[in-house]
């Protein structure tokens, strides 16, 4: 059985707690056309060096019906910055337009099968998988990549279309689990294409 979840499957429940307070399920976003979630974290060089990027999209495709949801599920104990607490201060200071969830118990990364950070998963109306991998091909360093696969997946879902690339492999740091040392990986999360 593949660790990540497969084109064509549907998004699994959660329930988080947010920066905001707040604890939102999947089903808070049943009147969304298209949803990304994505898994994420304070501290990662990928994820620093792309948000910028990230936040473009998410607001250049808000009046298109899409939503984005951003998961941590980085154990704390493994890497300390990626606490709520650091959470709440990231979202006062940068403003992203995005709801940060918490996934202390790393159940939605396991559910997903996030793989790095940032790891982006697109759903569509239907919940079903439409896209899922990177954003850009050079996360870390976004002023010298050549492809945003994320932005591209979004063009042609929201157009109507069908998604021409659905699976790209993430780039990033990867998932933090608890008890890990930092660089673990599942056994069966090899890449994926």
């Amino acid at each position: 059985m593949a660790f990540t979840l497969q084109i064509g499957e549907k998004a699994p429940a959660f329930s988080l707690l947010a920066t905001d307070g707040k604890t939102y399920s999947l089903s808070d976003f049943s009147e969304v056309k298209t949803l990304v979630v994505f898994f994420t974290c304070n501290h990662c060089p990928f994820v620093l060096g792309s948000n910028s990027v990230t936040k473009k999209v998410a607001e250049n495709y808000q009046d298109k019906g899409v939503k984005f949801v951003a998961i941590n599920s980085n154990s704390e104990h493994t890497h300390p910055g990626d606490s709520f607490e650091h959470m709440i201060e990231q979202m006062n200071q940068k403003k992203y337009p995005w709801l940060y969830l918490r996934d202390q118990f790393q159940e939605a990364a396991k559910a997903y099968g996030a793989l790095r950070t940032p790891h982006f998963f697109v759903f569509d109306e239907e919940r079903k998988l439409v896209y899922t991998g990177r954003e850009l091909d050079n996360p870390r360093q976004p002023e010298k990549a050549t492809v945003n696969d994320l932005d591209n997946a979004l063009a042609e879902i929201t157009g109507g279309k069908i998604v021409t690339t659905q699976l790209t492999n993430p780039i990033g740091c990867n998932v933090k689990w608890e008890g890990k040392d930092e660089h673990w990986m599942p056994g069966e999360a090899c890449d994926l294409v």
